[in-house]
């Protein structure tokens, strides 16, 4: 999937996003500012999360309870500088529950993820929208 869109058009991507990723591991990757914590917001609302979701800057992972009663993880890893800090939170287990991942700065652990995530990249376009593209990590 490549799309552009705008803000107001960001329910129905984050719906295409679930729907058509064949993964529940997603890595966004984006220049700061691209909206990747934006659409992680919208996503969450998609799947039921009724809670604030808010970036994990800090603490690495957020957990959040999803309307379907699952669990969806958010990651932030902007400020890890080594992948072993990703380990130190059970990065691997989190990957192995069957729940939703959605990992920001997947970059910082690239060599922890898994080959059948969901790759989402979202450029900033000249007139302030976005493309996003969906492709597998390989």
């Amino acid at each position: 999937m490549k799309k552009n869109y705008k803000l107001p058009e960001i329910g129905s991507v984050a719906k295409s996003i679930i729907d058509e990723s064949d993964s529940r591991i997603l890595l966004f990757y984006g220049e700061m500012g691209s909206g990747k914590t934006t659409l992680i917001k919208e996503i969450a609302a998609q799947l039921g999360v009724k809670d604030l979701t808010n970036s994990p800057t800090f603490s690495l992972v957020n957990e959040y309870a999803t309307g379907e009663g699952g669990r969806m993880y958010h990651f932030d890893f902007y400020r890890i500088e080594q992948e072993e800090e990703a380990y130190d939170i059970g990065f691997e287990e989190y990957l192995d529950s069957g729940d939703w991942c959605l990992i920001e700065w997947p970059e910082k652990v690239e060599n922890l993820l898994p080959l059948d995530a969901v790759v989402i990249r979202i450029d900033i376009n000249p007139d302030d929208s976005r493309t996003i593209q969906l492709t597998k990590n390989a």
